[in-house]
Formats: structure tokens, sequence, C-alpha cells
């Protein structure tokens, strides 16, 4: 009898105990690939029973090498770096783990405004390069009665709304769905909540729709007293415009948690102002978080290929 085998493209944690341990209790082979590029995953897909990916690119060659391979795995939320249409053309139904890291990324978002609002990240710069000065940078501005928009509620989205409202924010919402919104929340259009918002988060998946949202024109209808915070995806906002915006003073600042690319250049904008605090793609990370994504994904791996129905198959695959 064939070894059953799950081809790890990628991790972002220091160790796999927890996919080794669950998988070998399953008696299933874990593959670890050394490089991410298609070819190499491709040959390596060709006798994987399943792939779990974390951000490296699944696309069409590499599912069509993939000739056993029984189901794809996607180690978080989004997933726009598998090819879902092909992998349901070839009959390989595709998981992830919509309601993971809900409350790290939402709490990350909102720790964002508040370094914002306070200048924290600004100061605590200042203080380390020897500058002990209370009116540099920013006017700082009272939280409480500010307006946060939020672009996208969907669970992320709304876990920070439930986290804003009692600190006295304003919040507005846009988004394709109103279900189970929060009460205090104002629903508006895009361009409105672009207009009177102090505070931007953007919540959104990367899609062909929403590719590069935040444009010249979307950030020419916000404040210049505005900032605008990203823990969703690095496409979502159009880097040029954004450097060009905070240049031109059309910007207060910005709060980015994902690039495009990943890692990016630092020295360039809009990374290297003193106005955009940057962080590592953290948002999602905690102990819990990743001991729940981890364990979760390698059982949707065991299911399948123990004949049962994994949990979240996004393309209706059986």
């Amino acid at each position: 009898m064939a070894v059953l085998k799950a081809l790890l493209t990628d991790y972002a944690w220091p160790d796999l105990e927890i996919e080794r341990r669950l998988l070998g209790q399953a008696g299933i082979e874990l593959v670890l690939a050394e490089r991410t590029d298609a070819p190499a995953l491709a040959e390596l897909a060709a006798d994987a029973d399943a792939i779990m990916t974390n951000w490296a690119r699944v696309p069409q060659a590499v599912l069509a090498a993939a000739k056993r391979c029984r189901i794809v795995c996607r180690l978080g939320i989004g997933l726009d770096n598998i090819d879902v249409e092909a992998a349901t053309r070839l009959g390989i139904p595709v998981t992830n783990v919509p309601d993971y890291c809900l409350v790290e990324v939402a709490e990350h978002a909102l720790a964002l405004m508040l370094s914002l609002a306070r200048k924290v990240a600004y100061y605590h710069h200042e203080t380390k390069g020897g500058k002990y000065a209370l009116q540099s940078g920013p006017i700082l501005r009272r939280i409480e009665g500010q307006t946060l928009g939020i672009v996208g509620l969907g669970n992320i989205g709304r876990k920070l709304a439930e986290k804003a409202l009692p600190l006295g924010l304003r919040v507005l919402a846009s988004g394709r769905s109103r279900r189970n919104a929060p009460p205090g929340i104002e629903w508006t259009e895009l361009e409105p909540l672009l207009e009177q918002s102090d505070y931007v988060s953007l919540h959104l998946p990367l899609t062909a729709e929403t590719k590069q949202i935040m444009n010249r024109a979307r950030l020419a209808q916000m404040k210049a007293s505005a900032y605008l915070i990203n823990t969703a995806r690095g496409g979502l906002i159009d880097g040029e415009a954004l450097s060009e915006a905070l240049a031109k003073g059309r910007l207060a600042g910005a709060a980015l948690d994902v690039q495009d690319p990943e890692p990016p250049d630092l020295k360039r904008m809009p990374y290297c102002d003193p106005r955009v605090i940057v962080t590592p793609h953290a948002a999602f990370v905690s102990q819990e978080s990743l001991e729940n994504l981890r364990s979760r994904v390698a059982r949707q791996v065991i299911d399948r290929l123990g004949g049962r129905q994994p949990e979240h198959v996004v393309n209706g695959v059986t």
C-alpha cells in the first residue's frame, strides 16, 4: 500500500511539531518543499495526496501535476494564492479556515489605529533617535468622537467594530452584506465612508474587483487629516498612489501590516515615511491562533484522506 503524503509548501511558524504529530498518527507522511516556485512544487506534488499551503502560490500547473491530490488546504483565510477554479475543474476540494485569527487581526488593526492616533510609534522612533520633543509630528487628537470607517464588514470587520464602539468611536461600514452587523454601526457606500472617516481600515479579500481599490481617486476622497490602515492584503492599495498622497500632504499617515510584494523594500516610500507604521504581516499571529490553525488544517487533510468530509470546503467539491 502506497504511503499517503501531504505536501506543505511553506509555513510561518518555528516548527512543524503539530503537523508531524497529527498527520503521523493518521499514517500520513509530511513532505516539506524547499522551494516554492511552480516547477519545484509541481515535481513534489506529483505523488502528493494533499497540498497544504500558507503563502506560496498553487497555480494550475502545480494542480495539474498533482494526479493523486485529493485536497488543497489553505493555512489561512484568503484564497488568492490558490487557483480555486483549476482545482474545481480537476475535482479537488479546496479548504480554508475562515474563522481563525479573527480576534488577532481585529486587535492588530485597533492597535495600529491607537498608535496612529496617539503617535506612539512616531514618538518611539524619535526618542530612540535621541529626540525628546512633545510638539514634533502630527497634531494629537482625542480618539473618542472620531470616525472609523471599516471597508468590508466580514468576520474580522465585525470583530473590529465590536471593539471600537466601546471606545466612543463613530463606526461607518461598507460592504456587500449587512448580515449580523453589530448594533451601532452606520452603513454607507464607500465614497461617503472615505469622505467622513478619520481612520479607514481595510478588511476585504483580494479579488479582481478589489485589487488596488485604494487608488489615486479613492485616496483623494479621504480627509487630508485621515489615516489608512491595512491588515488584509497588500494588493488592495496602489503603493505609488499612497506614496504620492503622503508626499503631497493629502493623507496624515498609514499603518500597513500587509505589503505588495512581501517583503517590501523598506528604504522606499511609503515604508520609509515616518508617518507610516509597518509591521511584517504579523496581525494573524498569536500562540492561540496558530495552534488552532495548524491543528485544524491537519485534520482537514486527515478527514479527506480518511474518507470523511473535511470542514470548510469552499468550492463545493465532495
